[in-house]
């Protein structure tokens, strides 16, 4: 029989420890995402969207059109995702009464790995009903410079773009690299990507600011020890409803030659692009494309993102949750990878550390995403 024991349940040799706990607090966390949420006024809203998805002239004002569908989809996505998860949660309760009943183990041990299944997922909802700014729900349009440290930070620099870009290859996200500028001796001197996922602006914008590195240097002959520094900087990607509008007046267009790796034609033509808003000094460059017309394109839209940005930061209220960084601005420290004379890497502001310095640099920043995300909300909470 499955027995209750105090901090255990156990059916016959399947022993699901602290199995009662866990789903009392898995379903109460689930409840407060769920009055988090207002499911009842996201239903209503949903209702509601969907009645203007079928007026037939919905379509005669195409970004009125899109925005109504692209909340329409975020909306459904949100609600059948917790009602799913809450469904999920009943019958693995249904499951554990019944494997009491019957004694049976296997059912028992598949209820456990259900609810360690449903923990991971709720913990990464709770994380998720977090990102409540304007613009968490966006894209992420993603720079990465190397900073003080010479050819060292140039290296680091290419380490964090090989870092994002895994951690995004390990969540199934797609992303796009719009531009990368390569050092003389290795390594880059920037680059910038998008991330081509919902709430990816939210989840990555506690990753902007200055990243630090502390090594015995690969390009030091006398194998000393360097510090070197990179830094990481996120903006919301632009939308319809944004009104960018940068008259062709305002901008300097300049081509040259892309460098670096590329593939037929990109280093052959004056295919790269670079775009410098004349009222701002903002210049931004896009060379990964293999027609001008194309990296065009793609540099307006970073120009766009850095525009939008600008604007927002002219608005002192809102400075902090663009920035996504609790009040640190583009420049301020906050993570430390250190890889001599000790392994570790620590978050500045969070205390989150790690000791498996590879996986980091693999991609697996999941755990220093989440503290960043806490540690904002009660950060702006508290001011």
């Amino acid at each position: 029989m499955l027995q209750e024991r105090p901090g255990r349940v156990e059916c016959s040799d399947v022993a699901l420890p602290d199995i009662s706990e866990t789903l009392s607090a898995l379903d109460a966390k689930l409840s407060s995402i769920e009055a988090v949420a207002n499911l009842d006024a996201k239903r209503a809203e949903i209702a509601d969207l969907g009645e203007q998805v079928a007026a037939p002239d919905l379509w005669d004002d195409t970004e009125n059109a899109q925005r109504v569908t692209s909340r329409l989809s975020s909306l459904q996505n949100e609600v059948e995702r917790i009602e799913g998860l809450r469904s999920r949660l009943d019958d693995v309760e249904l499951m554990l009464e019944m494997a009491a009943e019957e004694d049976d183990a296997d059912a028992a041990a598949e209820a456990g790995r259900e609810v360690t299944s449903l923990g991971k997922e709720i913990e990464a909802l709770e994380i998720r009903t977090l990102l409540s700014g304007d613009y968490d729900e966006r894209e992420a349009m993603i720079t990465i410079r190397a900073e003080a440290g010479g050819v060292d930070a140039s290296d680091f620099a290419q380490m964090l773009l090989r870092m994002y870009t895994r951690w995004a290859e390990r969540h199934g996200y797609k992303f796009q690299l719009y531009d990368v500028s390569y050092a003389e001796e290795a390594g880059i001197k920037s680059a910038t990507f998008q991330v081509n996922a919902p709430f990816a602006f939210g989840t990555l914008s506690v990753e902007a600011g200055t990243h630090r590195l502390v090594r015995i240097s690969p390009f030091d002959n006398q194998g000393r020890r360097q510090t070197s520094f990179a830094g990481v900087e996120v903006l919301p990607v632009t939308e319809e409803t944004d009104h960018i509008d940068i008259p062709e007046s305002d901008i300097r267009v300049d081509v040259f030659r892309s460098s670096g790796p590329g593939g037929q034609s990109v280093n052959t033509t004056d295919s790269a692009v670079r775009l410098t808003h004349l009222p701002t000094g903002v210049v931004v460059s896009c060379q990964n494309e293999k027609s001008q017309l194309q990296n065009k394109v793609a540099a307006m839209k970073v120009l766009q993102s850095r525009l939008l940005e600008r604007a927002r930061q002219e608005k002192e209220a809102e400075m902090k949750e663009l920035k996504g960084d609790g009040g640190n601005s583009w420049g301020s420290q906050m993570r430390s990878y250190v890889l001599h004379p000790y392994q570790m890497v620590k978050d500045l502001r969070t205390n989150h550390e790690v000791g498996n310095t590879d996986g980091v640099f693999d991609g697996d920043i999941d755990g220093f995403i989440d503290a960043g995300i806490r540690w904002r909300r009660s950060s702006a909470e508290e001011s």
